[in-house]
């Protein structure tokens, strides 16, 4: 019991929990928007945004390591305590990403993972306000064309299950906990059994916090048919690309081509971990964001 509960409990929160912290709801494009703060309220931001299925808490070990600065966790549109868009297309989470961050931290440098690198930089691809744009294990490759095709296919099947069966018994496939295990145990590459514990357990605790079987599926169906690639060669601001060696989404060769296709970009790739930066070297981001706001002087 003594190792469960030390599993359950964050390695990052003495780090988070020194920092200041502020909750509220805004609106954005329309969409009620639930807002999470970390750090000093007077800093620049720093605009974080999670990827598919998560929501704000997926990213907090990265706020935990950037103290002196201020983060601001948005839950995207149909998940954790956000409303949901009227139809959750790239284009919509665009046009809501451009709204909040005109609104609540207009010139931030904005943040992205996963599919939520996708969001931003379509939105940045479409005159989001942003000084500079991170991206996190960044969508290079369609998922419907590229290596993980028949996967990607067989969970567009699943979600059109869930979202066809009658609302008991998809809900109770969405959130069925061998699914949910395989995946996170899937993604996960870290070898220490606390932390691995840890990551299953945010999963478990977080992967089905959203609005509507309707707006999985339709998040789902925007994130296998849009890539950052695709817009690349229109993202004006400079682009820190932040990779993994054992990424099992976008091989990491895919990395390198994605950042020959930005106008300004780097890449930093970790090693020995995956899909999960976010959660098994959130020091290691950080590290590299200071790094790239430092060449800006923030």
């Amino acid at each position: 019991m003594a190792v469960e509960a030390r599993a359950d409990r964050s390695p990052y929160r003495a780090l988070l929990d020194a920092l200041p912290q502020r909750t509220r709801s805004v609106e954005a494009a329309g969409v009620r928007t639930a807002v999470f703060e970390y750090g000093a309220p007077e800093v620049p931001p720093l605009v974080l945004v999670h990827g598919f299925r998560g929501d704000h808490h997926g990213l907090e070990p990265i706020a935990a390591h950037l103290p002196g600065m201020r983060v601001i966790a948005p839950d995207l549109p149909g998940f954790g305590d956000s409303a949901p868009l009227p139809v959750a297309s790239i284009d919509g989470y665009a046009d809501w990403l451009r709204a909040l961050v005109a609104t609540e931290a207009p010139g931030a440098v904005v943040l992205g993972h996963s599919f939520g690198s996708i969001v931003v930089a379509h939105a940045a691809a479409t005159g989001l306000d942003a000084a500079r744009i991170v991206l996190v294990n960044p969508i290079a490759t369609p998922a419907l064309s590229g290596p993980n095709r028949l996967g990607s296919l067989l969970a567009l099947g699943y979600y059109r299950a869930a979202a066809a069966l009658p609302e008991r018994a998809g809900l109770a496939l969405l959130g069925a906990p061998p699914i949910v295990r395989g995946m996170s145990a899937f993604m996960a590459k870290t070898r220490d059994p606390l932390l691995r514990s840890w990551i299953h357990g945010q999963h478990d605790r977080y992967f089905s916090r959203y609005a509507s079987r309707q707006s999985v599926l339709e998040a789902f169906d925007a994130s296998i048919r849009h890539t950052v690639g695709e817009v690349a060669g229109r993202v004006r601001q400079p682009v820190q690309l932040i990779a993994a060696d054992r990424d099992d989404i976008t091989p990491l060769a895919e990395q390198h081509r994605l950042r020959s296709r930005f106008p300004d970009a780097r890449l930093a790739v970790l090693r020995g971990t995956g899909h999960l930066v976010h959660y098994e070297q959130p020091r290691e981001a950080a590290a590299v964001i200071r790094r790239f706001l430092a060449e800006a002087g923030r």
